[in-house]
């Protein structure tokens, strides 16, 4: 995924005020229904059992994400509908702004982050710039923004102590700016088996452009033990984050197994094995 340059821009973002931190998706604007999340909506398989999580981690978060409901077209930042829109099972009901920000990398990003925010864990919210300096909310709650000059970070403080959503949706576009693919496959740690796979690990290549997706579910055979995920991913140009079919398997789509050999293959980019990471 190609970053944009390090160029410090205002980003005018029009965010509701009725999205609220209390809430445990907070940029929902309506009621949350649970009817249209993704574990009511994406059905296991016969024979399988969506694996046990506990209740405040970020792969219950992510296997509880609002969906949009029936099949709707995957939208790019600026309205228009992606090109190829046979990748998608589904799509996530979170905005993706109207800026060419939330590509591949930024989507996970965002995810991470909104799931923290939620949980009031604003120590835990720092990503680092592709420049390696880190990008701490902490530090843009007390009021502090980064003046960016070629590869050279300074903080400065301009503002009070803030904690609105919309201050934090600020922050969170100001790090798609600065950070992408390889910044994020730095922060990573590598998870050295597949067969080690959490819920909210993610498959990333860095590089200019590289890609990433994530684990967003998974589920296991009761009888066989064979083990089977679900990804989703944004892309370039920005656009809804959706959740993909798996392109080799009708049958079982959009799941995909766990043994997937050496190469995972998703509709839109091929991954090896080796480049499964997760946050530390």
């Amino acid at each position: 995924m190609h970053k944009k340059s390090l160029l410090l821009i205002l980003i005018p973002l029009c965010l509701p005020i009725k999205a609220l931190a209390t809430q445990t998706y907070p940029w929902l604007t309506t009621r949350y229904d649970t009817n249209q999340s993704l574990v009511n909506r994406i059905a296991t398989p016969p024979g399988f059992e969506r694996t046990s999580v506990p209740k405040n981690s970020f792969g219950y978060w992510l296997r509880h994400l609002p969906l949009k409901s029936g099949l709707p077209p995957v939208y790019l930042y600026n309205g228009k509908e992606k090109r190829n829109q046979s990748a998608h099972h589904a799509i996530i009901d979170i905005d993706v702004g109207h800026r060419d920000l939330q590509q591949c990398a930024d989507a996970i990003i965002r995810l991470k982050a909104e799931y923290l925010y939620s949980k009031g864990l604003y120590d835990a919210i720092h990503f680092n710039f592709t420049s390696g300096d880190e990008a701490a909310y902490q530090k843009w709650q007390q009021g502090y923004r980064p003046q960016v000059r070629g590869n050279q970070v300074k903080w400065r403080k301009k503002y009070r102590y803030n904690n609105a959503y919309q201050t934090f949706r600020l922050y969170t576009n100001t790090v798609f700016i600065y950070a992408g693919s390889y910044s994020l496959s730095q922060e990573l740690k590598t998870v050295k088996e597949i067969k080690d796979m959490k819920i909210g690990d993610i498959f990333i290549k860095g590089g200019f452009p590289g890609h990433a997706i994530i684990v967003v579910d998974m589920a296991i055979n009761t009888t066989t033990s064979k083990t089977i995920f679900l990804l989703a991913q944004s892309d370039m140009p920005a656009q809804d984050i959706h959740i993909l079919i798996n392109p080799l398997n009708d049958k079982l789509s959009p799941w995909y197994e766990l043994d997937f050999g050496e190469q995972l293959q998703t509709p839109e980019w091929i991954f090896n094995r080796k480049q499964l990471k997760r946050f530390p």
